[in-house]
């Protein structure tokens, strides 16, 4: 039988002048919570863009994120088999 896990993410994002901010908040199956963040600045010579600094922002916050439950999981690993577990880059 199969099993429907899911996980909810939310995204924010906060413009200042030529810098953008990205706020991710993952809430997995069991309510655990991490939040990740991310920014991005605009090069004063560039176009202002606002999707291109809400995409950049928002991958790092994302990326941020998937560091930190790599990390969990290498943990949750190395505590049930007494090892250490080598993430794989």
């Amino acid at each position: 039988m199969k099993t429907l896990v899911g996980w909810h993410i939310e995204m924010e994002f906060q413009e200042e002048g030529d810098r953008t901010r990205a706020a991710a908040l993952v809430r997995l199956g069991d309510g655990t919570e991490y939040r990740g963040h991310g920014s991005a600045n605009r090069h004063h010579s560039d176009q202002p863009q606002l999707l291109v600094g809400e995409e950049i922002a928002g991958a790092r916050a994302l990326m941020d994120l998937a560091s930190q439950l790599l990390q969990k999981a290498h943990t949750e690993i190395d505590e049930a088999s007494g090892r250490t577990s080598h993430p794989i880059r």
